[in-house]
């Protein structure tokens, strides 16, 4: 039985990791992610779009210094796509050659397979057989983002590989992890995911943060912004997530938002948000047509005085 490379691993050690890779967590997630690490677990991760569902994976990678291996699912990915397929253009080439054969028996006897074009040197790996092979030292992370948006037959598979963490190719023969990977599902809850694959996951669940985490994110991500302007921009944002938009903003818009007011302050940097500056950049935070057209001049007034607040919010 493989030994849990995690096994031992305290909260406090991951706070430190996830501290050093600037990545803000509260403790619910902290909790989540380590017991997740040390059952050896995959950790399906939930919640709406930009709340920094795939941040957690790169964290994860970057904070144990290993390998990241990202599937993006979309709708009709097969476990083909998934999974592997054969570099035919070389496998022709080398029958061409006559150093393997169609068949995949080898040249030498039926028991060998040296010089059959069914052999690994013609294999080539998609992420899910990536994550099953990469297991040198610490184990790579494997990030299923919105697995909602794949199929359920796909989703079936891929809690079959979870399970064992293996895989059997008809012309190859099994391929079985020495060392299981971190495994992170991130999901939209564009649909509803099986109850199979929920049991065998630990479960977080994310929101967009509070004001003064968010403070605390774009403070560590946009450094060049002013200290008080960085908690003018999330009071904005905190107000814009009362309105009932068809796209929140997350904390993904909150970043590119603070960069741009950055970059667009050349002097005068640390002075206060204006109602104009907030509208001429809202295409920053709103994504929707319809949302943008909800945002008159009250709300825009309303957004200005949120600003304004933010500094005595913080020393609440």
């Amino acid at each position: 039985m493989t030994r849990n490379a995690f096994e031992g691993l305290s909260a406090s050690d991951l706070r430190s990791r996830f501290e050093s890779a600037d990545y803000v967590a509260d403790d619910r997630t902290v909790t989540t992610v380590q017991l997740a690490l040390t059952m050896g677990r995959p950790l399906l991760v939930e919640g709406p779009p930009g709340s920094g569902k795939t941040e957690l994976g790169k964290v994860l990678a970057k904070s144990f210094d290993t390998e990241l291996i990202r599937l993006q699912c979309y709708e009709g990915l097969t476990a083909e796509n998934a999974l592997y397929e054969w570099n035919y253009t070389k496998q022709l080439l080398a029958v061409q050659a006559n150093e393997g054969t169609v068949a995949g028996e080898s040249t030498a006897g039926s028991g060998d397979r040296q010089g059959s074009v069914f052999d690994e040197d013609f294999l080539l790996e998609r992420p899910l057989l990536r994550a099953l092979t990469a297991g040198n030292g610490t184990p790579p992370v494997l990030l299923v983002d919105e697995i909602d948006r794949a199929d359920e037959e796909f989703e079936a598979f891929l809690l079959e590989m979870l399970s064992d963490f293996q895989v059997s190719i008809p012309e190859f023969g099994t391929v079985r992890a020495e060392q299981p990977p971190i495994v992170v599902l991130t999901s939209n809850r564009t649909r509803g995911l099986s109850d199979a694959l929920k049991r065998r996951c630990l479960y977080l669940h994310v929101e967009p943060p509070s004001f003064e985490t968010e403070y605390e994110i774009v403070r560590r991500k946009v450094p060049e912004l002013d200290v008080a302007v960085a908690a003018e921009v999330c009071a904005v944002v905190d107000r814009l997530r009362e309105e009932s938009f068809l796209k929140q903003p997350g904390v993904s818009e909150t970043l590119d938002w603070a960069r741009a007011v950055a970059q667009l302050r050349h002097d005068d940097e640390d002075r206060s948000l204006s109602t104009e500056e907030i509208e001429r950049t809202l295409g920053c935070l709103i994504k929707e047509a319809e949302d943008l057209d909800r945002i008159d001049t009250d709300l825009l007034e309303q957004l200005r005085l949120a600003a304004a607040a933010a500094e005595d919010r913080l020393e609440a």
